[in-house]
């Protein structure tokens, strides 16, 4: 008889074993499936990220247009810097030029007495 109510214990342990089982098997599919109040609010979830990825998609090309007009300006910028320099250099070269031709003619007026140049 001990035999026969143990086996009947266990039966009964499979049992609950099995019913919880499928309890929990069913709560995990239940949170699988959306109701209709998750699918509107799902939906309502949807349309804000939309419209937050659009605004970002907005704010991000404002920002590389932004950024190009930032790099033109700076080529602009270094365009200019490089003109100067050549500018620069073309004034020191002349100047240069005209110490030479100034020395020249001293060196080859002789004394210096004489305001005239001698050609």
């Amino acid at each position: 008889m001990e035999a026969e109510t143990l086996t009947l214990t266990e039966a009964e342990a499979l049992q609950s074993r099995n019913a919880i089982r499928s309890i929990k098997v069913a709560l995990l599919l239940s949170r699988l499936k959306p109701s209709s109040a998750d699918r509107r609010l799902t939906d309502h979830r949807n349309a804000a990220t939309e419209k937050e990825e659009a605004l970002r998609r907005e704010i991000v090309r404002r920002e590389i247009g932004d950024l190009k007009m930032e790099v033109v300006r700076e080529r602009l910028r270094s365009k200019r810097i490089r003109l100067c320099g050549l500018v620069e250099l073309f004034l020191e070269v002349a100047v240069l030029f005209v110490l030479c031709g100034f020395l020249f003619a001293i060196a080859v007026g002789g004394d210096g007495a004489s305001s005239e140049l001698r050609y």
